[in-house]
């Protein structure tokens, strides 16, 4: 978890609500952009967005900080969405809304970056997917079970009945392959 992260996280489990509510305007557009590829209805994405965070913050309490807050809040939106989807009788949406679709879907919660920014990031998301994509399957599958899902590498070596030592190698190849397809982007700005 970034340092940034770490320290307003611990500051709103300890009851800060200015650190809580800079975490909320930190990640409402990319919790919105998750709850949309499986909800349709803006109303209700912007609701969920809302459980989401109202559930977090009552777990705040929980989070162990083994992976990234982002990660941790990831689930907590997915199962949100799938949660409401079930109460509602409804299957999720046939045809995924991508993240590009958030500003039609839901268009309050963007986050207010400059178009130029919001360009390079899309086209970074993008290419990041193509190189996670490239991946051979077995870097492809500890890279989604660590960094998407938050497992820990000990639980990815019971996951895929393999050695600890194995997990390692595998995601840090993996990150070392995404990052030489990304490198350009990931270069400091001189």
């Amino acid at each position: 978890m970034g340092d940034s992260d770490h320290i307003l996280v611990d500051r709103a489990a300890k009851g800060d609500q200015k650190a809580f509510e800079v975490l909320v305007r930190q990640y409402q557009g990319k919790v919105a952009a998750v709850i949309a590829r499986l909800i349709g209805d803006s109303d209700r994405v912007r609701d969920l967005t809302q459980e989401t965070f109202i559930k977090a913050y009552r777990a705040l309490h929980s989070f162990r900080g083994d992976a990234a807050f982002y990660t941790w809040l990831y689930r907590i939106a997915t199962n949100t969405a799938k949660n409401h989807l079930i109460a509602s009788h409804r299957a999720p949406l046939d045809n995924d809304v991508e993240m590009d679709d958030v500003d039609q879907v839901a268009p309050q919660l963007r986050d207010n970056d400059t178009p130029e920014k919001i360009v390079l990031q899309d086209e970074l998301l993008k290419n990041f997917e193509q190189a996670l994509a490239a991946l051979p399957e077995s870097m492809k599958t500890v890279i989604v079970l660590r960094d998407v899902h938050g497992h820990s590498y000990e639980e990815i070596a019971r996951l895929l009945q393999c050695p600890i030592g194995t997990v390692r190698s595998r995601i840090y190849r993996a990150r070392q392959e995404i990052a030489n397809r990304l490198k350009h982007y990931l270069r400091p700005v001189s």
